[in-house]
Parts: C-alpha cells; structure tokens; sequence
C-alpha cells in the first residue's frame, strides 16, 4: 500500500500534495468528531437519563445540517475561492466540537451537534473540489479513494481516542480533546494555496447558481445525484453507525471489544477506498461502485448474524471494503460531473441533501431492533440499500477524465464499456 502512495505520488507538486493532506485531514477530523457521539452515545444517555433512541436523534440533527454548510460554504467558495471558506469552516466546526465537552444537558448537546453539522457539511464539498481540482486528471480515482478514507481514517482516531481517554476522562475528554487535532488540520490548511482552476475558470464567471439550474440538464443530473447520495449515505451510515452498539446492547460483548472491531472494519474501510478508486480510473466509476455493492450484498448474512467476535470483525472488514471502496470513487465522480461555475457548490450540496434524506437510518434501526432484533434491523436495511445503489448506478452517467479547466461538465469521457 505505501509502495503504491508513493507512486501514485510522484510528480505531484508541494501544493499539490499540500492540498491533498489539508482535505484528507479536514474531513477526517469531521469524522473524529461525528464518530465521537457514535461511540459514547449510551454513556452519554445514561448521564442525562434520555433514551438511546433520543441519543440517536444527535446524529440526525448532525445530518440534517450538514445541507446547510453545503450550501453556505459552497456559495462562498465559488465566488470568493476555496482557501479561506476552508479555513473558517474548520476553526467553525473545532469549537463548536469543543464546547460539546461543557454541554450541561442533553438540549444544549442536541443544539451544538446541530451547529457542528454545518461545519461539518461545508467541509467535505470544499475540501473535495479543492483537492481534485489539483490532482492531475489521470490520478483522480487513486487520490479520491485516499481522500474518502479520510472519513474512516477519522473513526480509527475516534476509536484509538476512546480507548485511552474516555477511560480516564470520560465522554467530556473525548471531545475536549478533539480541539487538538482539528487546529493540526487548520495549520496545515493554511500552507495550501487558492485552486488554480479557480482562478482560471469559476472567478470569471458571473453566471449566479440559480441561471445555471435553469439548464434542465444540470438540474436533472442535480436530482440524479441526491437520490445517488441517498442511497450511499444510507448504505455507509447503515453499516457503521450502530454497529458498535450492535456489539454492546445485541450482543453483550464489551466496550472494549466494540472498539477493536471498529478499528479493524476501519483499516478495511481504508484500503478499500484507493484500491477500488485507482481501478476506477481502468474500469469506470459506476461500474466500480456496482461491482463494490454487489459484493457486499454477499457478505450481509454474515455481517448480520455473527455471534462471535472473530466472524464480526472479519465481516465488518470486508464489508467496509466494499462499502468504502465504493465510496472511494465519490469525490472525483462528484466533482467531474459538477458543472464548472458550482463546483464548490454543487458536489458537497448533492451529498449533503443525501445525508439529509438519509439521517433517519440510525433512528430507524434503533427502533427496528427495539421491536426485532439488532440483526433484523441490519438485514432490513442493508440489503435493500445495496440493491438501490447498484440500480442507480447502473443508469447513471461519469465523467471519468474530464479537464477541470473547460467551462462544462457535459462532456464525459468514454469508459471501457462505452457507456457514459
């Protein structure tokens, strides 16, 4: 795997690869953040006596917002550059991250969780559009897989995090330790300079985003790609999210077991997203992401219904292989499917209305295993899921390899099977 970092890395410019590290570490440590109430939820709602199905509700309210960041962010980054939304957005979402470890009660908690999901849903689109737009053409599939992991690489630290701090100090520690590594990831975002693509295409253009939906072809492509989103945000929050509680309250197993299989279905979950994504770059993006699905519809039953822990973490890993691996290919398949003037705009908002549509998966799986079983609410859930993103895809469109700097982004390029 580094063998293989090195050499997609080679002639990529100190900027470039600048850029790449600031993105990877800014959505990573919006990962740190979310997966942080994942994992202490039910320590959290016994400290404030609420129901896990109310504890469930933070990420919700997390997801809802995160549209709205989109929105915000991504207005501001195509009108004013990439560089600075970038680094107000993270030192936004560090303290409000923050201040979750002082929170008195559960409706203060409720309230700046949901503050944090605008940090939250403005960071991935600017961050993505920034990274992509500097890495050469020819490199994109290898280096979104990368950039997507970030994502997974931040639940790692959740994971790591929770095992030697919250022991001492607690769920409050958690979060008042996550200060440390969202400024590392500001610091570092402050050495990468504006978008170059930018400057040569989207600053010229005065066209407003609302001109540029009149275009029935952005704005169906736009619809395309929420309901795409949809379905992943489903498939990956549906995966990870009330695992670790699976573990715990379906299973009985300890905390400390929950957090070990999260690290392994974690390192899967990272070598799935640049594996997969740099095979994109031969095979396609869609056909990589139906393939990824396909695969993991067979490791369901398994992932489901293992009792033991040896089977779970192997399940879990090869699972997040397939779901991450598919996710992988998201951030250049977004970006090169967005028209030029928007693209600070249009990828993280379609992304984002999918987290929306989809922040009711945790809630709903709570109940379905209230009323069932932990396992009947993954196998509920999962399957069909994984059977939509394959239908999406199959009659989608890609744009593997378009130029960044041409003003359109209806011109996509051939794949191997001749499909666009």
């Amino acid at each position: 795997m580094l063998s293989t970092v090195r050499e997609q890395a080679r002639g990529l410019t100190k900027d470039q690869r600048n850029a790449f590290v600031a993105a990877y570490l800014g959505w990573a440590m919006d990962a740190f953040d979310y997966f942080l109430v994942v994992l202490v939820y039910s320590e959290i709602a016994d400290e404030f006596n609420v129901s896990l199905t109310d504890m469930a509700f933070l990420t919700t309210v997390t997801l809802v917002m995160r549209p709205v960041g989109a929105f915000v962010f991504g207005l501001w980054a195509d009108r004013r550059g990439r560089r600075v939304p970038l680094m107000v957005d993270v030192l936004f979402y560090s303290v409000v991250g923050f201040a979750c470890a002082f929170a008195p009660n559960y409706t203060v908690l409720l309230v700046l969780r949901l503050l944090y999901g605008i940090g939250m849903g403005g960071e991935w689109g600017l961050g993505a559009a920034l990274a992509m737009e500097k890495i050469p053409a020819e490199k994109r599939g290898f280096w979104s897989g990368m950039l997507q992991g970030g994502y997974s690489f931040g639940y790692l630290l959740a994971a790591v995090a929770f095992l030697f701090i919250e022991p001492v100090f607690g769920w409050r520690g958690l979060f008042a330790f996550s200060l440390v590594p969202a400024l590392v990831a500001l610091f570092v975002r402050t050495k990468v300079e504006e978008s170059e693509v930018w400057e040569r295409t989207v600053r010229l253009n005065t066209t407003p985003a609302r001109e540029i939906f009149r275009d029935p072809t952005v704005l169906r492509r736009f619809v395309y790609l929420v309901a795409l989103m949809t379905a992943f945000n489903w498939m990956s929050h549906g995966t990870q999210d009330i695992y670790p509680t699976f573990i715990k309250k379906g299973l009985g197993m300890s905390a400390d077991t929950a957090i070990a299989i999260a690290i392994i279905y974690n390192i899967g979950a990272m070598i799935g997203g640049p594996l997969l994504g740099a095979y994109s770059e031969r095979l396609g993006r869609r056909r990589i992401i139906m393939i990824a699905a396909t695969a993991g519809l067979l490791v369901v039953p398994v992932f489901a219904l293992s009792t033991a822990a040896g089977w779970l973490a192997f399940s879990s890993f090869l699972m997040q292989v397939c779901v991450q691996g598919a996710w992988g290919v998201i951030p250049a398949h977004l970006n090169e499917l967005s028209p030029a003037a928007i693209r600070g705009f249009y990828p993280g908002v379609t992304y984002q209305l999918g987290n929306l549509i989809a922040a009711l998966n945790l809630p709903i799986q709570e109940a379905l295993a209230k009323q069932y079983s932990y396992p009947t609410a993954l196998m509920m859930t999962i399957f069909p899921t994984l059977a939509v993103v394959i239908a999406l895809s199959a009659f989608g469109k890609e744009a593997r390899g378009i130029r960044f700097d041409s003003t359109s982004a209806e011109a996509p390029a051939t794949t191997p099977s001749g499909l666009t």
